[in-house]
């Protein structure tokens, strides 16, 4: 028995167990390691979202910057070019404003050779090889009639340089001479437009309306 004023001795410390101090290790270890793996996930996620957000705002810009310069082609296939490049701002005749009624060839003879008639004359220059051209156009073929391709349809001109080979050859040498503000009709023979076996066999006739030529 001790006396009030002696202090008690201190109980042993309990014995400390080695296999559990390692496992508590581990397991802080293990969740450190989550932490740092959960931190790194967001830092990935936070960087993707940001890349969204500038790649959504630069689509934005270049649709209303540049989607409404670019012409549509209802058929590249058949289309008298290949590639359309963004048709430049012209002003259009008031002659040339309609789309036009194209004569129906069907039943009529097939042209042996191009001709080209004038249906509205224009005042502007005359085209000239290596020009770039903007145009309107509607093309029919001879064998069935039937309307294939038009610019009107995607409200779009269409542009092109000329003499190029970059369109059918009835457009390369049926446009030269042509002057700017004209609506002329093309009746093109099958070998100066797509051939017998091509997308659109035989004889053509497109109605052209020459807008400008720079």
């Amino acid at each position: 028995m001790t006396s009030p004023g002696e202090k008690k001795p201190a109980p042993d410390a309990p014995a400390r167990n080695p296999k559990r101090e390692a496992k508590r290790a581990l397991a802080r270890e293990a969740a450190a390691r989550r932490l740092a793996a959960k931190r790194r996930r967001q830092a990935r996620t936070g960087a993707l979202i940001g890349l969204v957000v500038v790649l959504g705002a630069v689509g934005v810009y270049l649709l209303f910057n540049h989607g409404s310069g670019t012409p549509t082609a209802s058929d590249s296939s058949t289309s008298p070019s290949a590639s359309a490049a963004p048709s430049a701002a012209v002003s259009t005749p008031p002659a040339l404003a309609k789309k036009p009624a194209v004569d129906n060839p069907k039943g009529t003879p097939a042209p042996t050779s191009l001709v080209v008639k004038t249906i509205v004359q224009g005042d502007g220059p005359a085209v000239q090889t290596g020009q770039h051209l903007t145009v309107n156009y509607v093309g029919v073929s001879f064998n069935n009639g039937n309307e294939f391709d038009s610019s009107w349809k995607g409200g779009s001109p269409f542009d092109f340089t000329i003499g190029q080979g970059n369109v059918i050859p009835g457009w390369d040498k049926g446009l030269i001479g042509v002057k700017v503000g004209s609506r002329v009709q093309l009746d093109i023979p099958s070998n100066m437009a797509y051939g017998d076996n091509g997308q659109v066999p035989g004889a053509l006739r497109f109605v052209v309306d020459v807008l400008a030529a720079s």
